[in-house]
C-alpha cells in the first residue's frame, strides 16, 4: 500500500478516535455552554496532572536510591531542578490525594473547592462504589469530608436508571448550611422506586420524584413533616458513621421496610426445609428413571 494511501488511512482512524471522545465529553457536559464545561474539565485535568507528577517523583526521592540518594522528599528545590510542581499537603487536595486510576474523590473535592465558603450547597452522581471503596487511601478521603461536616445527603439509585452506563450510582449531596445538623447526614434509599420502559431502561416517576426530593427538603429545611422511613430514609449521626467505619451504603443505616419487620425466620426455615426436602426426592427419582432409561440403550 502507498505510504501516502497509509498516512491517510491513519488520519482517518485517529480523526474517529478523537470524534468519538468529543461525542463523550459533549453528552457529559450536558446544557452547560461549553465554553464554561472546558474550564471545570481541564482545570480538573490539570491538578491531576501536577498532582501524579509531584507523586511519581516524591515516591522516588523518599526511596532515595540511585541519583535520589540524600534528597530531601520536603524540599520545593527538588521538584524545581525536575520542572515539576512542588504540590504541599494541602494545596490541591485538601481532604486526600485521588488515585491515579479513579477521580471520583477528585471530583468531589472539586465541587468543594467551589462551593461558597458560607452557604454553598453542591450536588453530583458519582458511581456506588465511591461510598465504600478503601482502596488507595480514598477510606481516609470520604473519613475527611464526613468529619469536615459538609456531607449532607447521599441517595441509592436503582439501577439501570442511566442510558449510557450500567455501573450502579448514587447521588451526593453538599452543604455547608447545616446549622444544627453539623452532625447529621440524611439517607435515601431509592432502589426500590422507578418503573421499567423496557428491560434496559428504568425510570421515575412524578410521584417517585417528589417523594425524594420532599423527603430531603423537609429534612434540611427542619420542618416538621420529615420523620424516619423505615427502608427508606434515615437521619444518622456522626457517631453512627464512625461506627460502621465511614462506609456510606444507605441500606446499612435505613434498615428494613415495615413490612419484613415482622418476618418470622422460623416459619421461612420451616417452608424451605420442606421445599429442600421435594426437590431431593425428585432428584432420586429422576436418577432411578435416568439409570433405567440408560439400562434400555442397546449398543452394536
Amino acid at each position: 500500500m502507498p505510504k501516502a494511501r497509509k498516512a491517510a488511512g491513519k488520519n482517518n482512524k485517529q480523526e474517529s478516535i478523537e470524534a468519538t471522545l468529543w461525542q463523550s465529553a459533549d453528552k457529559l457536559r450536558k446544557n452547560m455552554d461549553a465554553a464554561e464545561y472546558k474550564h471545570v474539565v481541564l482545570g480538573l485535568i490539570f491538578l491531576k496532572y501536577i498532582s501524579d507528577a509531584f507523586e511519581v517523583l516524591h515516591s522516588k526521592l523518599v526511596s532515595g536510591k540511585g541519583e535520589y540518594e540524600g534528597a530531601d522528599p520536603e524540599d520545593p528545590n527538588e521538584y524545581t531542578a525536575e520542572k515539576v510542581f512542588f504540590v504541599p499537603p494541602v494545596a490541591c487536595w485538601k481532604y486526600g490525594i485521588p488515585p491515579a486510576g479513579n477521580a471520583n474523590y477528585a471530583w468531589i473535592q472539586h465541587f468543594i473547592y467551589h462551593m461558597s465558603p458560607t452557604n454553598g450547597m453542591a450536588g453530583f452522581v458519582l458511581a456506588k462504589g465511591s461510598l465504600t471503596s478503601k482502596t488507595n487511601a480514598e477510606g481516609e478521603t470520604r473519613k475527611a469530608i464526613i468529619e469536615a461536616g459538609i456531607l449532607d445527603c447521599i441517595v441509592n439509585l436503582p439501577a439501570k436508571l442511566f442510558l449510557n452506563t450500567q455501573i450502579p450510582a448514587c447521588l451526593w449531596f453538599l452543604s455547608r448550611r447545616k446549622e444544627g445538623r453539623l452532625d447529621k447526614v440524611l439517607f435515601i434509599d431509592a432502589r426500590n422506586l422507578g418503573y421499567l420502559i423496557n428491560r434496559r431502561t428504568k425510570d421515575f416517576t412524578d410521584e417517585d420524584l417528589a417523594k425524594i426530593t420532599e423527603t430531603y427538603h423537609h429534612w434540611h429545611n427542619k420542618t416538621n413533616h420529615y420523620e424516619d422511613v423505615p427502608g427508606f430514609c434515615k437521619s444518622v449521626s456522626l457517631a453512627e458513621i464512625r461506627e460502621k467505619d465511614y462506609v456510606l451504603t444507605p441500606g446499612r443505616y435505613i434498615g428494613l421496610p415495615e413490612d419484613e419487620d415482622d418476618f418470622d425466620f422460623a416459619e421461612r426455615f420451616g417452608k424451605l426445609k420442606v421445599e429442600l426436602d421435594g426437590q431431593m426426592k425428585e432428584e432420586v427419582r429422576l436418577n432411578a428413571l435416568i439409570l433405567e432409561n440408560l439400562g434400555k440403550v442397546k449398543l452394536g
